[in-house]
């Protein structure tokens, strides 16, 4: 272990109360008063200055010595779940990190803290990036609008827990290539006409609908996306009716599908509609359907991830680290950040416990100071570059 793992295990108190902090504060979606105005005074403890940059936050700290910029980028909101972990710190508001960002920005706080020691003794500029909306798939496109990447090079991020059943409690694993698969949203309104439950022959049926759509809308991978491909096509909310004995006027359907190529990506997005509507014509209703756009696959360089991975090298041993050979299918809009300027984004495994978000999600506080030092020594290395 080099000195910069070192001085992030020294960090580990700090993160985890940074950690612990920031999952109290646990808020949805872009607007996150509380979180930001936290990061912004932790930041200024570590004494950079934290400027708004869209709805996220961002600092910057410059070597007297020029060289690249290295962007290193968190993710800042949680999920609409209320939290059962009964842990001493746990948020009650509704809302919970059940993905690991509170984490996530410990880490970066740590990574802040260990670059803004003394940035004489490396070249070029860090800018740390905090950005919400992510669970959303919103934040990263109204980050990078307003200006997130402007004079940035290259750009770094990690993700912490169980996406990847490879890794044990403390492992690094990287990925070269497609590393996880984009993520869209759909929703499907089956319009029809509503009557008694008796006299069925005077309505249309939104239900019976519905149900040749879930039927149909699972054919897809299986028969229209090639076998050697990996997708994924789900749905997670179904609602219509109100009683027993009466046919409703409209069923509403709520899903997502996941590819890892663009044209998997736009051939889903096209076919869940055109079933839908096919599905209401053929019963004389209408489908007014919705794609929701989200990220598009997280895909790595692999110049730079090699480049991390010999980076990490100094930090950790070789058996920490673990080349990843299987994409995830979760979906991450640091996919927008990589489509921009080369870069990597890792994995950090959390230990043993519930998948993300659950309820009672928690990670192993103890691998914090991991993700701070491999952060710290990217950027090390790659202003040297």
């Amino acid at each position: 272990m080099n000195q910069t793992g070192k001085a992030a295990k020294g960090l580990q108190p700090r993160l985890v109360r940074w950690r612990r902090d920031l999952h109290r504060l646990a808020e949805v979606g872009l607007e996150l008063p509380r979180t930001k105005t936290y990061i912004g005074e932790a930041l200024k403890e570590l004494g950079l200055e934290a400027r708004p940059l869209g709805p996220g936050l961002a600092a910057d700290l410059k070597s007297p010595k020029p060289g690249p910029t290295l962007l290193l980028r968190t993710d800042m909101d949680a999920l609409p779940i209320r939290e059962e972990t009964g842990l001493p710190f746990a948020a009650d508001g509704g809302a919970m990190h059940a993905c690991g960002h509170d984490g996530h920005m410990a880490m970066l706080l740590g990574a802040a803290a260990l670059l803004a020691e003394d940035p004489d003794s490396w070249n070029g500029a860090v800018r740390f990036l905090f950005q919400p909306g992510e669970e959303i798939a919103k934040g990263a496109a109204a980050l990078i609008a307003a200006g997130a990447l402007d004079g940035v090079d290259a750009v770094c991020g990690l993700h912490i827990g169980r996406l990847f059943d490879e890794l044990a409690t403390g492992q690094i694993g990287t990925f070269s290539g497609t590393a996880m698969a984009s993520m869209d949203r759909f929703t499907v309104t089956f319009c029809g006409r509503g009557t008694h439950g008796a006299a069925p022959h005077k309505g249309i049926d939104p239900i019976v609908m519905a149900g040749q759509y879930i039927v149909a809308v699972q054919t897809l991978v299986s028969r229209e996306i090639p076998a050697s491909h990996s997708a994924v096509v789900s749905l997670g909310r179904i609602e219509g009716g109100q009683a027993f004995n009466i046919i409703p006027h409209e069923v509403h359907l709520e899903g997502t599908f996941r590819a890892l190529t663009v044209d998997d990506r736009e051939l889903l997005g096209r076919r869940v509609q055109d079933l839908a509507r096919g599905v209401a014509a053929l019963s004389g209703g209408e489908a007014i359907v919705f794609w929701d756009k989200g990220a598009p696959p997280v895909v790595n360089d692999p110049t730079f991830t090699e480049a991390f991975r010999q980076s990490a090298l100094r930090v950790l041993p070789a058996k920490d680290l673990v080349t990843l050979t299987q994409p995830t299918m979760v979906g991450e809009d640091m996919a927008l950040y990589l489509q921009e300027r080369p870069g990597t984004f890792f994995f950090l495994g959390g230990g043993p416990g519930e998948p993300h978000h659950h309820p009672r999600f928690d990670f192993d506080e103890g691998v914090l100071w991991r993700g701070s030092a491999l952060l710290a020594q990217m950027a090390l290395d790659f202003c040297d570059w």
